[in-house]
């Protein structure tokens, strides 16, 4: 393992400019699964409240029909027309936000994500062998660039609800920017500066 004093001041540049990137990526790919999951969670509730919702209205035709000529004929009626109203509002919502489909959208980002901090993680190996090319390094770390601009160009938009859930999963409370010893916790013993002597 090459020695973090030993790097040269180019490839020590470009290894901290990798590193840095690969945290970025790390938080962004663990924030798109929070975002995942919450609306996954939000899709799912929004189904059981559909269920509910048509359940009690199937019970208010229902009475309707068993209780006619009763008083508690005209509070199912009202009763059953509110919740229809309600439950067209309901899917209606539910249709233009369509949150599992945007879960979806956030799980697809967040994998494609994934890949390009593996290969910023393969980068830093790389730049660590003082054999390696720095030119061909340099190239490499451009191409994982214009990749992931393409993902996040195409990616939906995040919140800083799922951010915070991504800081607590990674336990970091800083903001896009990352200690060596933040960086070292999320990489692999063999890649920690702290590691090296």
């Amino acid at each position: 393992m090459a020695q973090h004093s030993q790097l040269e001041p180019e490839r020590y540049a470009l290894e901290s400019q990798i590193r840095e990137c690969y945290g970025r990526c790390a938080y962004t790919h663990k924030t798109h699964e929070k975002m995942a999951e919450r609306l996954h969670t939000r899709h799912k509730r929004g189904k059981w409240a559909n269920i509910i919702l048509s359940s009690l209205i199937t019970g208010g035709a229902v009475s309707v029909v068993f209780a006619e000529g009763s008083a508690w004929e005209e509070y199912a009626g009202y009763a059953t027309a509110f919740l229809s109203v309600l439950s067209l509002i309901f899917n209606a919502y539910l249709k233009d936000l369509d949150p599992g489909a945007l879960a979806q959208r956030h799980r697809e980002a967040g994998s494609d994500i994934w890949n390009i901090r593996e290969a910023y993680l393969s980068l830093i190996t790389d730049i660590l062998d003082q054999g390696s090319d720095l030119a061909a390094l340099r190239e490499r770390r451009d191409g994982l660039q214009a990749a992931l601009h393409k993902i996040y160009h195409a990616a939906p938009h995040t919140d800083g609800k799922a951010y915070g859930k991504a800081q607590d999963a990674l336990k970091n409370n800083e903001d896009l920017t990352f200690t060596e010893h933040e960086i070292d916790v999320m990489l692999p013993a063999s890649l920690r500066r702290s590691g090296r002597k």
